[in-house]
């Protein structure tokens, strides 16, 4: 009979392996952070941010035909792009910085490029890849930040908060609280309907 005591698996040993390669990795120890953390900050992420995959697409699909965008072919590339640039963004920075699409922009595509000045949603799409591409060169000539120091913070907030109430606003309107009146643009829909008590709810 051997002395030796016999080796016997670890529970829990693959957790702790993949949170080794993790940390090796992301360097998570380091940063201040751990596992659990992250994918808690992680979770909590993307249900702040889960409403863009339906709201994105319910304005850019506001335009009447044959310019309206599909629906289903917007939410998906809303999820996929959102999705690939979040994972680019941290492995490239090692941050978890979420990308997805903005909220204020998209007004402009629907609203005012397709719906006032009548642009097509391929024109529209070449006007925001412009836009993208001026962007990019502020960034790397660092011409940005200044562009942004230059802006007072009360027109920063105000801007956040026009957009925080432009969100609020479509979701009164698609929940039905509030509906469309020739007289006074907008007055209160039926607050007994089904949409209405699924909104609140």
């Amino acid at each position: 009979m051997s002395g030796q005591a016999e080796s016997s698996p670890v529970r829990g040993a693959p957790a702790v392996e993949a949170e080794g390669f993790l940390d090796r990795v992301f360097q998570l120890r380091a940063l201040g952070t751990d596992l659990r953390t992250e994918v808690i900050a992680g979770l909590t992420t993307f249900m702040v941010m889960a409403y863009i995959i339906f709201v994105n697409p319910s304005i850019l699909s506001t335009p009447t035909p044959p310019d309206r965008l599909p629906v289903s072919a917007v939410t998906t590339s809303t999820a996929l792009v959102a999705g690939i640039m979040t994972i680019a963004m941290g492995l490239a920075t090692n941050r978890a910085y979420a990308i997805a699409p903005g909220m204020g922009l998209n007004a402009v595509v629907a609203f005012q490029l397709m719906g006032a000045m009548g642009l097509t949603a391929a024109e529209a799409m070449g006007v925001i890849v412009a836009e993208g591409i001026i962007i990019t060169i502020l960034v790397l000539l660092g011409i940005r930040r200044y562009v942004m120091t230059a802006i007072p913070l009360e027109l920063k907030q105000a801007i956040s908060v026009g957009i925080g109430l432009f969100i609020l606003f479509i979701g009164l309107v698609n929940g039905g609280i509030v509906v469309p009146d020739p007289a006074t643009l907008v007055r209160m829909g039926d607050l007994r309907g089904v949409p209405v008590f699924v909104t609140v709810v």
